[in-house]
């Protein structure tokens, strides 16, 4: 009979084998469900065109505002965020000569400094543009001089995106564009393809152009050097018969899917494809919305086109 040294090590060895059978069985299950074919229906939709990049949020014009006097800050009336109208005092100033008048008064009584504040009046600075206050630079009591920025004011705020040339000739004037804050995921913004660079830069021996993107709404989120993620549309095409790209197939110039027979078997169609990002593709014939297209089958994964990306636009979803 076996001792009770020998029953545990017969006990621990059949629950080992029982433990990889059960390992083994489980894995083989995974790997069939992992190349099971998945089976979709076209849709009629919104097929959507995008090129997109990234940019920086900046003023469109930033303008710094500088003393016409040096001397000393008496009093700010602003602070950053503050809307400004075109001839609103920002700031009073008195001049070297000024402060050093009005500090010897202010030692000989109330009466004396009262007399020479009013003989000797204090400068405005004032605004010359409508817009925002976006840096305050000094606080009251310093001394500046005329080459030294009190105040930064900013028209509006824009987007600055940078393209690369080989897709500057998609983007127009006047496109209709989304923007996504990486700051706030969530928020997303409608806005409009204001300006194209009519001189490029060499970024990386890339050479990319700035594009300025205007938003149609300034939410109080938006602050200057946020990061964001653009798309503008290049084209659009309402009531499409749509499909994802990844059950399009590619060999050579023919694109084909796969579509579920009587049987439950793929047969191959030809389709004619339109807009296609790389998500969605519009399906232009050879389908209709009866179809059952089988996505995935791994043995036409192969031959599934690739779709290359532009270093400077992580998120491109393009298809040429």
């Amino acid at each position: 009979m076996m001792n009770n040294k020998h029953k545990i090590i017969v006990t621990l060895a059949v629950l080992g084998i029982i433990l990889l059978m059960i390992g083994r069985l489980t894995a083989r299950r995974q790997q069939a469900n992992s190349g099971k074919a998945a089976i979709v229906y076209p849709v009629v939709g919104k097929a959507i065109l995008t090129v997109t990049s990234t940019g920086v949020v900046e003023p469109q014009n930033r303008l710094e505002i500088k003393p016409s006097i040096g001397g000393r800050v008496e009093k700010i009336l602003v602070k950053e965020g503050d809307i400004v109208k075109t001839g609103d005092i920002l700031a009073w100033m008195s001049s070297t000569e000024r402060a050093a008048l009005v500090d010897a008064a202010r030692s000989q009584g109330d009466e004396v400094l009262r007399y020479w504040e009013e003989v000797y009046k204090k400068t405005p600075i004032i605004s010359p543009i409508d817009g925002e206050v976006i840096v305050r630079s000094v606080e009251p009591g310093q001394t500046v001089t005329t080459q030294d920025a009190v105040l930064v004011l900013s028209d509006r705020l824009i987007i600055n995106a940078q393209f690369d040339e080989t897709d500057i000739g998609r983007i127009k004037v006047g496109q209709e564009a989304s923007i996504t804050l990486d700051a706030y995921p969530s928020v997303r913004l409608d806005g409009v393809v204001y300006h194209i660079a009519y001189e490029s830069e060499i970024v990386n021996n890339v050479t990319i152009y700035d594009v300025d993107i205007l938003p149609k709404d300034i939410p109080e989120i938006l602050r200057s050097g946020m990061s964001v993620s653009v798309e503008v549309i290049e084209k659009t095409s309402d009531n499409a018969l749509t499909l994802p790209s990844e059950a399009i197939h590619y060999d050579g110039t023919r694109k084909f899917v796969l579509v579920k027979d009587n049987r439950g078997k793929g047969v191959e169609k030809n389709v004619v494809i339109g807009l296609d990002n790389g998500s969605t593709a519009e399906i232009i014939s050879g389908l209709t919305a009866e179809d059952g297209v089988i996505v995935k089958d791994s043995a036409y994964l192969a031959r599934k086109k690739s779709i290359g990306k532009n270093p400077f636009m992580p998120f491109d979803r393009k298809k040429k």
